[in-house]
């Protein structure tokens, strides 16, 4: 069984919801959930160094999207050392040149996926767990953004695959359907979870609020124990504008 969490952390935010005020909540909200891998997004580097300051017991992969290091948005993938070894991780860019730091489409910012191939240890089951963050404006690159994971994904194919991430996406959109009809299904499904992921603090406003944004897809390899949106507050605060999402997983070789 893995236990597997996708969490877009809000790279900002202002007055009480600034990110510097929200980390004590985005911390106790992971350590509570427990999970054994968690891919997130948003993730500047001083939100890494929180994150690997507040879990010693994790190492993570992943780059910055503006310079491959550790400039601009991370979309990393963190795993307890004690349970998983890495075999092999990359950051790709969504975009005409994947291998270096770029733009792609009409998108209005850089946007990667990290991957890593990762060994089971207790299990000696070898699977790949993809995070990403697809643009959040540009329809072409959403499109060919998740044309490009499926196409990396495909490589893999022979092993159990997850895919975290804010995608940016309703269910039944087009990039939904390139993920969902190249074989991953929604771990969502099946589950009768109907809470939507992105709330927005509750701010009216947002015209995107509520609404079903961020997922864990996986491969016929991985059948999905459970998959639950957690919608916890802290003292009535929301640690981030999106709920964090969790399945645990049986993984097949």
């Amino acid at each position: 069984m893995v236990k597997i969490m996708s969490f877009n952390l809000l790279c900002a935010g202002q007055g009480e919801n600034a990110w510097q005020n929200r980390v004590g909540l985005v911390v106790n909200s992971i350590r509570k959930n427990e999970p054994d891998m968690f891919g997130l997004q948003e993730a500047h580097k001083e939100w890494m160094e929180e994150i690997t300051a507040a879990f010693p017991d994790y190492s993570y992969i992943g780059v910055g999207r503006e310079d491959g290091k550790d400039k601009g948005e991370f979309s990393p993938i963190f795993y307890r050392k004690d349970q998983f070894e890495v075999q092999k991780s990359e950051t790709f860019w969504l975009s005409q040149t994947p291998k270096m730091p770029s733009k792609g489409w009409d998108a209005a910012c850089d946007r990667i996926c990290t991957y890593g191939i990762f060994l089971h240890k207790k299990s000696d089951i070898t699977f790949v767990h993809y995070n990403t963050h697809l643009d959040h404006i540009g329809l072409t690159a959403q499109q060919e953004g998740a044309k490009l994971i499926i196409r990396m994904a495909d490589e893999n194919k022979q092993l159990p695959s997850i895919i975290t991430g804010d995608f940016n996406v309703t269910p039944h959109s087009i990039p939904y359907n390139i993920i969902t009809q190249n074989g991953f299904i929604d771990a969502r499904d099946g589950s009768g979870e109907t809470s939507y992921t992105f709330h927005a603090f509750d701010n009216p406003q947002e015209n995107a609020a509520h609404s079903t944004i961020d997922y864990i897809f996986v491969n016929d390899k991985c059948k999905v124990k459970y998959f639950k949106v957690i919608t916890d507050k802290e003292q009535g605060r929301y640690p981030s504008d999106h709920y964090p999402v969790m399945a645990e997983l049986s993984l097949h070789s």
